[in-house]
């Protein structure tokens, strides 16, 4: 095999839910097209990661140099709700089932001893200042209902402490056990955070 297609195909595998498989498939789709579809793609690609980083207040990906994103700017979404989440295709699953009319922030994953990843590897640090400055009344955790998430949820709990005027809730039972958001339909989403419960 010509050792760039096998470059490609390996960085094409690397990508998650690909496999070397999907990233075969891929990049013999973008090389054999006549169409313009792969030159597109690596102008859409250069655009993305030149012109687009994280909220410094949320972490939502939004454009370079504008300071604060879409859901941030929004003053009808300083509503005192704030939800936690693990990132931004959670953001994208909650925001496509309309369940949720608050702001969000995003941690970037969840603590695991077996993966390495510790409290400073998470957006944590910044939440006691969110929840000052922006009068946040309640703290809402969507994270995936496992063992990790549970634990990331009690972390950051703790590491926030029993401030006044503040709640703490999760989503309700319609999340299963073992699950993650982007599996969920919107009427178990809605359930879910309907019927979300007190911690």
């Amino acid at each position: 095999m010509n050792p760039k297609i096998e470059k490609l195909i390996k960085l094409f595998a690397k990508l998650p839910r690909v496999g070397s498989r999907g990233g075969q498939r891929i990049a013999l789709c973008l090389l054999q097209d006549k169409t313009g579809r792969a030159t597109a793609l690596v102008s859409a690609i250069v655009d993305a990661t030149e012109n687009i980083a994280p909220c410094p207040k949320c972490g939502v990906l939004t454009d370079r140099g504008a300071g604060a994103c879409e859901y941030c700017r929004d003053a009808s979404r300083a509503n005192g709700q704030l939800c936690i989440v693990r990132d931004l295709a959670d953001v994208w699953t909650l925001e496509k089932s309309s369940v949720f009319h608050g702001r969000y922030h995003i941690i970037g994953g969840l603590l695991s001893g077996a993966s390495g990843i510790l409290p400073q590897d998470l957006n944590i640090s910044t939440l006691s200042a969110r929840i000052a400055d922006e009068k946040i009344s309640e703290i809402i955790f969507a994270l995936p209902n496992t063992v990790e998430g549970k634990t990331t949820q009690h972390y950051i709990m703790s590491s926030i402490g029993n401030v006044p005027g503040v709640a703490f809730s999760e989503l309700a039972s319609g999340v299963p056990l073992g699950g993650d958001l982007d599996y969920l339909d919107d009427g178990t989403l809605t359930l879910a955070f309907g019927g979300r419960k007190s911690l």
